[in-house]
C-alpha cells in the first residue's frame, strides 16, 4: 500500500502559490488539499498556474479541493442552492475528488439526505467524486448517528477525522469500536491530526504526554489503510491535518502558538511512514 500524503493549504494564508507549492515539493508530499472559495481572483488563478506546471512533470500530483457553504441560517431548500453552486465551480476544476463539509447537524435525517442526495447528483453528472468529512456541525458529526445515513446511502465515501468523533463523545470512542468498524469501509481519505477528549488537536504531537493518544489514532488510521489493502486498493491518500489557531492552542494575550503547525503535520506524516 502506498500512503500518499497530500499537503494542507490550511494556516498556509500568508503563502503565496509559488511560495506554497515549493514548500509542499521540498517536504515531499504527493499532492495538496485547499478551501479557495474565500481566496482572491489572483491567487486562484497563481494557484492554478503553478499547479499546471507541476501537472506536467508529475500527473499524479493530487489536488483535493474542500467545499463548505458558509453556515447561515438557511432553509434546507437555500443551503442545498448554494451548496450546489460551490460543487459545480469546484468540479470545473478537476480536482482529484472534493472534500465536502456537507449538511448541518440540525437539519432533520430527511432533510440531510436531500443535501446528500444533491451531492451525489452532481457527482454522478460530473465524474468527480464527492467525499463527505467526519465533522462537528455536520451531519456526520457523531459516529452513532452517522450509520443511518450509511445504510442509506452505502455508496457514501467519507473523509475520516476522528478526532471531531471524540469531542462531541468527550472520549477516546473506547466504548464504540463496533460503530468505528461500521464506518471504516467508508473511508477513502485520511485527515491525520491527533485531537483528544476535549479538542480537536493536541498542543504538541512530540510532547510525552500525548503518545497514548497518538498510538490510539495510528491504530484507527492503520485498520483504515489495512482495510483497503484487503479490498484491493494500492493506494491511500492522507493529509495530516494539524491546523492553525483556534485548533492550535496559543498563550493568552500574546496568542502565541504553542507548537509549530508545519512541523507537526511533518512529524505525524513520518509517523505513519514508520507505521507502515
Amino acid at each position: 500500500m502506498q500512503l500518499q500524503f497530500t499537503c494542507p493549504f490550511w494556516g498556509c494564508e500568508l503563502d503565496d502559490a509559488k511560495t506554497f507549492f515549493n514548500r509542499v515539493l521540498q517536504d515531499g508530499y504527493y499532492g495538496v488539499e485547499i478551501y479557495l472559495q474565500q481566496s482572491s481572483k489572483e491567487f486562484i488563478q497563481d494557484f492554478f498556474k503553478q499547479l499546471e506546471k507541476i501537472k506536467t512533470q508529475n500527473t499524479d500530483f493530487i489536488f483535493i479541493a474542500q467545499e463548505i457553504t458558509s453556515p447561515l441560517n438557511d432553509s434546507v431548500d437555500s443551503y442545498i442552492s448554494k451548496m450546489e453552486q460551490n460543487l459545480f465551480q469546484l468540479t470545473a476544476c478537476q480536482p482529484t475528488f472534493i472534500n465536502a463539509h456537507t449538511g448541518k447537524d440540525y437539519f432533520s435525517f430527511d432533510d440531510n439526505c436531500k443535501v446528500i442526495e444533491a451531492a451525489l447528483n452532481i457527482s454522478s453528472k460530473t465524474g468527480i467524486r464527492i467525499l463527505h468529512e467526519t465533522h462537528r456541525g455536520r451531519f456526520s458529526f457523531h459516529s452513532a448517528t452517522l450509520l443511518s445515513y450509511l445504510k442509506k446511502f452505502p455508496e457514501l465515501e467519507l473523509v475520516g477525522d476522528f478526532s471531531h468523533f471524540c469531542i462531541v463523545s468527550e472520549s477516546l470512542l473506547e466504548d464504540q469500536e463496533e460503530i468505528i468498524q461500521q464506518i471504516i469501509p467508508h473511508i477513502s481519505h485520511i485527515h491525520a491530526r491527533v485531537g483528544h477528549e476535549q479538542s480537536p488537536q493536541v498542543n504538541n504531537p512530540v510532547a510525552p504526554e500525548w503518545q497514548h493518544h497518538i498510538s490510539v489514532f495510528i491504530n484507527w488510521w492503520k485498520k483504515i489503510i489495512l482495510y483497503k489493502q484487503t479490498k484491493g486498493y494500492c493506494k491511500m491518500t492522507i493529509t495530516p491535518e494539524f491546523g492553525p489557531a483556534p485548533y492550535m492552542p496559543s498563550l493568552p494575550i500574546t496568542q502565541e502558538p504553542l507548537s509549530n503547525q508545519w512541523q507537526n503535520n511533518i512529524f505525524i506524516m513520518n509517523k505513519l511512514k514508520e507505521a507502515f
